[in-house]
């Protein structure tokens, strides 16, 4: 996955949207789609993020929800840009510098001094909130859902059902 990646946000129909997209497009394709658990926030089986090519390009499409009910992303039909860190410290780095003047939201989400919303997502996330142990993963997207910026260290104690998981 390439570090700075174009980040779609719809109210449900992620999926329907970058299937048609990979329909209209030569060299196209849909990589990957992680679907939301029993922790939901989005119903469960649902299609949480598709990630899919066109013509070489990568994005990440979110069935994050309407903004109208406190949801921490953009408004639906919106572009953002996920950022796909390696490390934690490159994750502290960059909310730090992107939030200043802007503002911090949550489950990794933040707006820019200049209204820009940016997803600041430590590697292994899917590791934890889309894991083979369902109810890791529950606990791993509760935990996710409490959080501003992002711990892989909290997920990973939440996935691993260990108390101290909270962040």
């Amino acid at each position: 996955m390439q570090n700075i990646v174009p980040f779609l946000w719809f109210d449900g129909d992620a999926e329907e949207a970058a299937s048609f997209y990979v329909s209209v497009f030569k060299n196209s394709r849909i990589t990957d789609v992680s679907r939301y658990g029993e922790a939901g926030p989005g119903p469960a089986g649902s299609a949480m993020v598709v990630e899919f090519e066109l013509d070489g390009q990568e994005f990440m499409a979110l069935n994050g929800g309407p903004t109208e009910s406190g949801s921490p992303g953009p408004a639906p039909g919106s572009i953002a840009l996920y950022v796909n860190c390696e490390t934690q410290a490159e994750v502290d780095r960059l909310w730090e510098k992107l939030s200043e003047g802007g503002k911090k939201v949550q489950c990794g989400w933040l707006t820019d001094k200049y209204g820009f919303s940016w997803n600041i997502v430590p590697a292994g996330l899917s590791d934890y909130i889309g894991g083979p142990d369902p109810q890791g993963a529950q606990r791993a997207m509760k935990a996710m859902l409490q959080m501003q910026k992002l711990d892989i260290d909290a997920l990973k104690r939440a996935y691993e059902g260990e108390l101290s998981a909270k962040a």
